[in-house]
């Protein structure tokens, strides 16, 4: 499938249908998809290690459409595909979705449920990292407030507490590199004022750059049924952070380590690993294949995910993405399957 410009107008009609309000492109019509919200159909449940409640819903709590809120103005020069593509050409059976993009050949190399509204887990960070490039500085001061104090069990943190201080530029590399929850939180207190603000923000920049499969409620991918992202809409949040030379720095670390102050000024010493296994040489991407770096997400609710910026040896770039995959084994097999599709385009 081909990259395209694409500009289109359309609402929701009190009865679910879908109206277009300016004239637009065949381009536009074939990717058009029914829309529906997201529901919690069915009666399976699931409990989350990052959530007190349960969930109940049918494929973990996600929509079997795209959600009917489009942006109405999307962005322009983006891969847009409406089918799954090369399905039969890596083993994906244990993620419910998945795509890989040609950043400089502008093609969709592979597609499966990619518009499949799912819980994307601590990739939710990459757009918390995307608004805080956008609106701070990396020497910014940001300290610390009593609502980093995470509680859900499994909840990965750095050990914040009230009064601490860092700059966004320890904090993006605290959060993105460990996937500290409690980062996120201090980030969005910081630029949004409250997470409720933040995560305004987050809406509206989804929208903006046309990812109008998702909704967000929190900064850090803590389970909650309003919270959730089609494996499209991380490849145009993706895709747009990595726009930032400071998020290609920091994705593509392997260890990080700091010192930050308590709110007497002692210093706290911070050292810790990238959750990416290709980075740490853990998991090896094919012969060719260069993995830039990458951000990771995992509940019982999401799965195994992870999304990652590679290239091949001419130089040119590519977008990956796996959602809800069964376990972490599972994950890097079909990640690296389709990472193997980048020498054969």
């Amino acid at each position: 499938m081909k990259c395209i410009n694409r500009t289109f107008f359309y609402k929701q009609h009190s009865k679910g249908l879908l109206l277009l309000t300016k004239p637009v492109t065949a381009a536009f019509l074939c990717c058009v998809i029914s829309a529906s919200f997201l529901t919690g159909c069915g009666d399976t449940s699931y409990l989350l290690p990052y959530h007190s409640q349960q969930i109940s819903g049918s494929g973990a709590g996600t929509s079997d459409t795209v959600k009917a809120d489009k942006a109405s103005a999307f962005a322009s020069g983006l891969c847009v595909v409406n089918q799954d593509v090369n399905v039969s050409a890596v083993d994906m059976s244990k993620a419910t979705s998945a795509g890989l993009f040609s950043i400089d050949d502008q093609k969709v190399l592979y597609a499966k449920n990619i518009h499949k509204s799912l819980y994307p887990a601590s990739m939710t960070k990459v757009m918390t990292a995307l608004l805080a490039l956008k609106n701070g500085k990396q020497d910014d001061v940001l300290t610390a407030t009593q609502n980093v104090m995470i509680s859900e069990p499994g909840a990965q943190v750095c050990g914040l507490r009230a009064g601490d201080t860092m700059t966004l530029d320890q904090a993006l590399r605290i959060m993105l590199l460990y996937s500290a929850n409690d980062a996120a939180v201090m980030i969005a207190e910081h630029y949004g004022g409250s997470v409720a603000k933040f995560s305004d923000m987050m809406n509206s920049e989804a929208k903006s750059i046309g990812a109008t499969e998702s909704n967000f409620v929190n900064p850090n991918g803590l389970n909650d049924v309003k919270h959730y992202v089609s494996a499209y809409d991380m490849y145009l949040i993706f895709n747009q952070a990595c726009k930032y030379n400071l998020f290609r720095e920091i994705v593509s670390m392997s260890t990080y380590s700091t010192v930050y102050h308590d709110k007497t000024g002692k210093d706290i010493n911070f050292k810790k690993s990238t959750t990416d296994l290709f980075i740490t040489g853990a998991v090896k991407a094919p012969a060719g294949i260069t993995v830039i770096g990458g951000k990771t997400g995992t509940t019982t609710a999401a799965g195994h995910c992870l999304i990652i910026l590679a290239s091949d040896t001419s130089g040119k770039d590519y977008i990956a993405v796996v959602m809800q995959s069964a376990t972490s084994d599972n994950l890097y097999s079909e990640m690296t399957g389709l990472l193997g599709l980048i020498k054969q385009s």
